[in-house]
Formats: structure tokens, C-alpha cells, sequence
């Protein structure tokens, strides 16, 4: 199956403002093609591990791993295409998929 190409900018833009707490991420923080990101509050560092290894889970299901730290209380999950250079069809919907695993 062929990986998705990266979007331009104006289309990730409108998918973000669809998709609240969703944001573009910087050069330096990733890749230097960047990605979107979004943070996630949970109860208690239970809680986001568990939220964390669903979101593996998923990852693993579509082959394409996001970058995710974990903190008592607290999970960030970043998605890009690094082959593609920047974010794709793929990430926004694994976004979307993370959103819904969210509790």
C-alpha cells in the first residue's frame, strides 16, 4: 500500500480548526517538516498510561507510530509522516482515531 503524500498547508489549517486542542507543531520539536499535536489531561498516571499504550495499539494496527510523551496526569501525542515529509491524510485521521480513544 502506497504512504500518503504530505498536505499542504492550508489543508491541515482547515482540518485544525475543526479539531479543537489540535495544533501545527514546530520545525525543532519533531521533524523539520513539523506535525500536529495535541495534549491530553487524565486523572491520575493510570490513566494516561493506559491511554497511551490504546494509542499504541492503534499505531500498531496502521503502521505508522506517533511521537508521545507521558507524565503523571498528562499525554501528548504528535503525528507526522516522516517519509512524506510533514503531515498526511494518515495523521489526520490516526488524529482523529486518538481523539475518540481519549476517556
Amino acid at each position: 500500500m502506497p504512504r500518503p503524500t504530505k498536505l499542504d498547508i492550508a489543508a491541515v489549517d482547515t482540518w485544525l480548526e475543526a479539531h479543537p486542542g489540535w495544533a501545527r507543531v514546530g520545525e525543532n520539536e519533531v521533524n523539520a517538516n513539523g506535525a500536529i499535536a495535541k495534549p491530553f489531561k487524565l486523572p491520575d498516571f493510570s490513566a494516561a498510561l493506559a491511554f497511551v499504550v490504546r494509542v499504541g495499539l492503534l499505531a500498531e494496527k496502521r503502521d505508522h507510530h506517533p511521537g508521545i510523551e507521558l507524565g503523571y496526569g498528562r499525554a501528548r501525542v504528535l503525528w507526522s509522516t516522516h517519509d512524506a515529509g510533514g503531515v498526511t491524510v494518515l495523521d489526520l485521521e490516526l488524529a482523529e482515531a486518538t481523539d475518540k480513544l481519549s476517556p
